[in-house]
């Protein structure tokens, strides 16, 4: 049977306003309450963590379709149903933002507020670029949280949204003239991986919206002249880092379809190459080693994260 909002608030556990404090990310130290995970989280934490987002793409698009008008999407190849169904992305995501906003409120919780963005808009172009890599983040962080959910309500909540962010990120890449379906598998990525790709767009958060959660150090890589006119990059590119991050022994290519989720490649002479048994989103982290099974974890990574597009 399908699950309404009142029994996703029927699921979460009540408490006053007040106790909101008690449920910062960065304060988690008591592993011993019932409602927390194994890492720390309670379902609440999860909820406002995918509220974060959904706040940053609801953002996204309402500024992104207020600056660029419907001609400047024609001009891409669009048609006119084409532009009419990126814009319908929009009306989706404010929809998860108002869902998620009540069930945290109904719960008595103080639910996140949107911050205050820099998403850098230049062109049409670019907008649904950065569309198409926002969506599969999003893909990316539900599947990453889902083995934290502890309550079946929330996960099948998570999961109704989750499967709508897929349809978002399949219909921007069929826009764009690019492989709808890449691989046979997307990549979970963590909370960490998450928030380290979405920080440099956030500028500032209202008091008591701010999560808390410290970002990876920056991984940058040098520019590819040859590849300027390119949206996928071939296995065997030969990737530089910028700069010298202590303690990197490998690169870290986390794909859904990597035995473990992850092959690592050693880092040497300033970088790596893109190995083979990725395809599609890969995302890509400096680590101080190679684990046994091939699990990437946040104790190991020494910077992230990049995301790649590969062929």
């Amino acid at each position: 049977a399908a699950l309404s909002l009142g029994s996703l608030v029927a699921a979460l556990p009540t408490t006053g306003a007040s106790k909101y404090q008690q449920f910062e990310l960065a304060k988690r130290q008591n592993a011993t309450t019932p409602a927390m995970n194994a890492s720390g989280l309670t379902d609440v934490d999860i909820l406002q963590f995918a509220l974060t987002l959904e706040n940053l793409e609801g953002a996204f698009y309402a500024q992104g379709f207020s600056k660029f008008p419907d001609s400047d999407f024609m001009a891409l190849g669009l048609m006119a149903a084409d532009v009419t169904n990126l814009k319908s992305i929009a009306t989706t995501e404010q929809t998860h933002v108002t869902t998620l906003t009540a069930a945290i409120a109904g719960a008595g919780f103080k639910p996140v507020q949107p911050c205050t963005y820099n998403f850098g808009f230049t062109t049409a172009a670019a907008m649904v670029a950065t569309a198409g890599n926002l969506e599969n983040i999003g893909v990316s962080a539900y599947l990453g949280a889902a083995p934290l959910v502890q309550m079946p309500a929330i996960l099948t909540v998570a999961a109704e949204i989750l499967t709508v962010e897929s349809r978002h990120q399949t219909l921007i890449r069929t826009l764009a003239k690019t492989a709808a379906i890449p691989s046979a598998f997307d990549t979970p990525l963590g909370v960490r991986s998450v928030f380290s790709l979405a920080a440099p767009l956030i500028s500032s958060c209202p008091d008591g919206s701010n999560l808390k959660i410290t970002a990876f150090p920056a991984l940058t890589l040098a520019p590819m002249p040859a590849m300027a006119n390119s949206t996928t990059m071939p296995v065997g590119t030969r990737l530089t880092v910028m700069g010298s991050p202590a303690g990197a022994t490998n690169c870290a290519f986390s794909n859904g379809g990597a035995p473990g989720g992850t092959i690592y490649v050693t880092f040497e002479n300033g970088g790596c190459t893109v190995p083979q048994g990725v395809a599609g989103i890969t995302y890509m982290h400096l680590t101080s080693s190679a684990p046994q099974g091939n699990i990437l974890t946040d104790s190991i990574v020494v910077a992230g994260v990049q995301v790649l597009n590969v062929s």
